[in-house]
């Protein structure tokens, strides 16, 4: 049995340690990852993904935050991806992501952490390898497998 979600921001940068912008879509490849963003390449975090249910924790302490500013590089909404095991494939559209890793430390105290003593990322962010390609969209239709 599946489990449906949406996409709500899809974001890249071209450099690492730089906020992600949104833009229309995407280009996944296998073995690389988002073509145009700063973390693609030959291993396993190539794609972050974010639930955005996850970033209102941190909005409800008053702070603002846009898509991408977690350098998540997909906000989801409708899943709970941190409980997702390692292993699970995700469908997007046409490409088919696997889960690799849940969380990761946070860099030196993130601008988030700084201003709200907190910061999601590394409890509920997941990362992701592409199994197969394709272009995606916030559109794009999304399932858990």
């Amino acid at each position: 049995m599946s489990v449906s979600f949406r996409i709500l921001s899809l974001n890249i940068s071209e450099k690492k340690g730089e906020q992600k912008k949104p833009v229309p879509s995407m280009e996944l490849k296998p073995a690389h990852g988002i073509v145009g963003d700063a973390h693609a390449g030959n291993w396993h975090r190539q794609i972050s993904l974010l639930a955005d249910e996850d970033v209102d924790t941190i909005r409800g302490r008053g702070m603002e935050l846009n898509f991408g500013d977690f350098a998540e590089n997909i906000t989801t909404r409708g899943v709970d991806l941190g409980v997702l095991p390692i292993g699970t494939r995700i469908r997007m559209g046409e490409a088919e992501l696997e889960v690799t890793q849940i969380g990761k430390e946070c860099h030196q105290n993130c601008a988030v952490f700084r201003v709200v003593g907190d910061c999601v990322m590394p409890r509920k962010g997941i990362f992701a390898k592409v199994i197969t390609g394709g272009t995606i969209t916030v559109e794009s239709k999304c399932h858990v497998l």
